[in-house]
């Protein structure tokens, strides 16, 4: 049992109740649960499987495994291929699935115009929401991924840049930068830096990092986000509130407090199923629906969301008709965007070669390697399984190593079989 604060554990045990505290306590007896989410842009389930696995109910096309393997060691989890990601956040693929479609626009005028949307991940790192996010919207939408950390900004970068999606952009800013900028959103995530209650049976770090002052100077922050975010906004846009705690100060106080402040905030609900297992308001009196995952009562670590519209449906300007991101003034100009951080090219002008598992290890090691005799000189991208892993430049008797540096594996040790997460049918 996980030796919890005295001062959390009182005031939990009061917020949850004792069935659901007992039912949380409970659950750090048992190992935490482990999801995957593959790359639909990559992985099509009528060609591939997840192996050992059931489906997440809250996510299209994500999976729970068995048991956690070492994903260190899988070449297509370097591909992008896939995500390790919590299951609760994964819920955010529902809120989209069904908030982009009733709420933003009607579903007739979804079709028949295809507005191309502008999205913002304001909080953004290491990229798991970004991704899926990026995954649930159509290609022609546009989404800036932000994290004002330059150490997470670069692990968002790489994560971001293995997903592979056009349109997907990165910056390092803080969120008065947006707001200053004069950006307008369709679509902001604020998924808030937090006390992190609901990470404690995953991370015991989050427990010693925990204090009543820590959560007093969180739920300030957040709101100095939420008001940067909301600025941003467009109208009849959809603005998506999101911690990983429990405590009522940064959530449904924050959400109280967002709805007294903007006029117009309106809180929408989203469809869920009981056997979900979603908890909803734990603040006296406050009702409006927010869903709540709790470690021990839903299958997962902890998560709080929130999704709010401004206003009305979104105001679509009648010329705005083509599929295209030319003319629309929804679009911000080049030049008046936040700087975004240079991308990294993971693939090159030149042929494509299949590597062996040992010799992708070796790659994503940053070794050198030597390639078939009939491979051409020059640039060529290696592979594992028909997914490219970078870039490598073939001189002959060797092939120097173009993988970026500051991503590389550290281990020396690699498994002499592969034991695949993904199976190709």
């Amino acid at each position: 049992m996980a030796n919890l604060p005295a001062e959390f554990t009182e005031y939990t045990r009061q917020l949850m109740g004792e069935e659901r505290f007992g039912r949380y306590l409970k659950s750090f007896e048992e190992e935490p649960p482990v999801s995957i989410r593959p790359n639909p842009m990559k992985i099509k389930t009528d060609r591939w499987q997840v192996v050992d696995a059931e489906p997440v109910p809250w996510c299209r096309n994500a999976y729970y495994l068995k048991k956690r393997p070492n994903f260190t060691f899988d070449p297509l989890f370097h591909a992008g291929c896939y995500y390790v990601q919590e299951a609760a956040s994964m819920f955010l693929d529902e809120v989209l699935r069904q908030s982009l479609t009733s709420h933003l626009f009607s579903a007739k005028q979804s079709v028949a115009l295809r507005i191309p949307l502008t999205s913002l991940d304001l909080c953004a790192a290491p990229g798991g929401k970004s991704t899926l996010l990026r995954s649930a919207l159509p290609d022609d939408c546009v989404l800036y991924s932000n994290e004002p950390i330059r150490n997470r900004a670069n692990i968002l970068l790489e994560n971001v840049t293995k997903w592979g999606y056009p349109n997907h952009y990165v910056t390092n800013v803080y969120p008065e930068a947006y707001r200053k900028s004069k950006m307008k959103f369709d679509v902001i995530l604020c998924d808030v830096p937090c006390s992190g209650e609901g990470m404690f049976r995953k991370d015991e770090a989050t427990i010693h990092e925990w204090s009543p002052q820590q959560v007093e100077k969180c739920w300030q922050l957040q709101r100095d986000i939420m008001t940067d975010a909301w600025a941003c906004l467009n109208d009849g846009g959809l603005f998506i509130y999101s911690t990983c705690t429990f405590n009522t100060k940064e959530n449904e106080e924050n959400i109280r407090w967002m709805l007294e402040t903007f006029e117009d905030a309106n809180v929408l609900e989203i469809n869920t199923k009981p056997e979900w297992n979603i908890t909803g308001s734990l603040l006296e009196g406050f009702r409006e629906p927010v869903y709540r995952f709790i470690p021990g009562v839903s299958r997962s670590e902890g998560l709080f969301v929130c999704v709010i519209r401004k206003g009305s449906r979104l105001a679509i300007p009648k010329e705005q008709t083509k599929n295209s991101h030319a003319g629309n003034k929804r679009f911000p100009r080049r030049e008046q965007s936040i700087p975004t951080l240079g991308t990294i090219a993971l693939h090159v002008d030149g042929p494509q070669v299949e590597l062996t598992y040992q010799q992708a290890m070796a790659y994503l090691r940053h070794e050198a390697l030597v390639l078939p005799e009939d491979t051409p000189r020059g640039l060529v991208n290696v592979a594992f399984q028909g997914f490219p892993l970078g870039p490598a430049k073939n001189i002959g008797p060797r092939a120097n190593n173009l993988y970026p540096k500051e991503w590389k594996i550290k281990t020396t040790h690699i498994p002499n079989d592969y034991e695949p997460i993904l199976k190709r049918l």
